[in-house]
């Protein structure tokens, strides 16, 4: 499995910003989705999962504003990120796996630079 993020940018405080991880190769072997940060100086923190169920969990930083989901096909998770904050600032990487936690799959790092 491939998986392929993309979606960062610069944004002022406040604005919204959609990331989204495509899989690719054998996407029937994921049941779990993650997205982790890693901000400068600091080590790297899961900010949201999911499983294919619909189970979700969210760091307490950025509950009530963001939201993982599934895309629009099988093969792809969104992060909508609202209300951001210059602490949102990181590089923003999507991971994949078989069972949630145990992360087999990792993106390339889409960053995220928060600032007016």
């Amino acid at each position: 499995v491939q998986l392929q993020a993309s979606g960062g940018g610069l944004v002022q405080p406040g604005v919204f910003l959609t990331l989204s991880c495509t899989a690719s190769g054998n996407i029937f072997s994921i049941n779990a989705w993650a997205w982790y940060r890693r901000a400068p100086g600091k080590q790297r923190e899961m900010v949201a999962g999911m499983t294919n169920t619909g189970t979700t969990n969210y760091a307490n930083s950025v509950k009530g504003r963001f939201t993982i989901s599934s895309g629009s096909g099988l093969n792809t998770v969104t992060l909508q990120m609202n209300n951001l904050k210059p602490e949102d600032t990181a590089v923003y990487y999507c991971a994949s796996s078989s069972t949630f936690g145990s992360w087999h799959y990792w993106g390339q790092g889409t960053q995220v630079t928060v600032s007016s």
